[in-house]
């Protein structure tokens, strides 16, 4: 089976399914899943810009406590929060299968765990130190806020759900933003190169409550990605890498907050 452009050679509209019901589609979902989260980022920069005093002496935080003090009832959010998320990437499956695709056809399946994995690993490596670099330099000179990957209480769960976490930031990311939104642009009539910048500047948009240093940093990141899946044809190596990074990002500062004094702390 050809690959061009991250679409499959079969990847036509057919069965009944026009343009018009694609695009609509891809609108809904959007506005369930990635797109609302990059208006509301796009919100929050705006109050964090108005704000007084300068960005980086703002904090972005992520998993932090849904129940303060009462660590069983915490977990049961945590674990809802992060399944309900999911829901768009079971809705992006049935209108895949419905279309006699599946998830299969952008690479999220199992028939090449190793090369995946490998794939992966290299991409993570490679975008971490660059990612890292770029986001201290970011906060330094005032374009990032302060980013608090987690601010979970000292319980047993706190990094299961770190690690759970970031495996489903990747999944909801790479099958929406890259697998799903490159087929579905490409069954459009969208060129290869505004297919790439549209699926870029949505991931960045999604950052943008970090600030103008995490919008840039993920639409670069986001412009690899699908140059990444053009060749692979998959997801699931991008998979692997971002839950790595996030991994890496969520688990590290966890475990170096306050104890090194390179990383950026509120």
């Amino acid at each position: 089976m050809q690959v061009e452009a991250g679409l499959v050679a079969d990847s036509h509209p057919g069965q009944g399914l026009t343009r018009g019901i694609f695009r609509a589609e891809v609108l809904i979902v959007l506005a369930l899943s990635l797109g609302a989260s990059g208006l509301s980022s796009l919100i929050r920069f705006v109050g964090a810009v108005t704000r007084p005093g300068d960005l980086k002496d703002q904090a972005a935080r992520l998993n932090a406590s849904y129940a303060p003090g009462r660590p069983w009832l915490d977990l049961a959010w945590q674990l809802f929060g992060i399944t309900s998320a999911l829901v768009p990437v079971a809705l992006v499956a049935y209108l895949l299968m419905r279309e006699g695709a599946g998830l299969r056809a952008i690479g999220f399946d199992r028939t090449r765990p190793w090369p995946d994995l490998g794939r992966g690993t290299l991409v993570a490596a490679g975008i971490g130190s660059a990612g890292l670099a770029f986001y201290l330099v970011a906060v330094a000179v005032g374009f990032n806020l302060t980013v608090v990957p987690e601010s979970l209480p000292a319980v047993w769960w706190k990094f299961p759900v770190l690690i759970l976490s970031a495996m489903q930031n990747s999944v909801l990311e790479e099958v929406i933003v890259v697998g799903y939104l490159l087929r579905r642009l490409g069954q459009l009539g969208w060129s290869p190169t505004a297919a790439l910048m549209a699926s870029s500047v949505l991931r960045g948009s999604y950052h943008l409550y970090q600030g103008i240093g995490g919008f840039i940093g993920n639409v670069v990141m986001g412009m690899v990605f699908v140059l990444l899946y053009r060749r692979w044809g998959r997801v699931g190596p991008l998979i692997v890498a971002h839950t790595l990074l996030d991994v890496g990002a969520f688990v590290g500062y966890a475990l170096l907050a306050g104890h090194v004094g390179w990383l950026p702390t509120p």
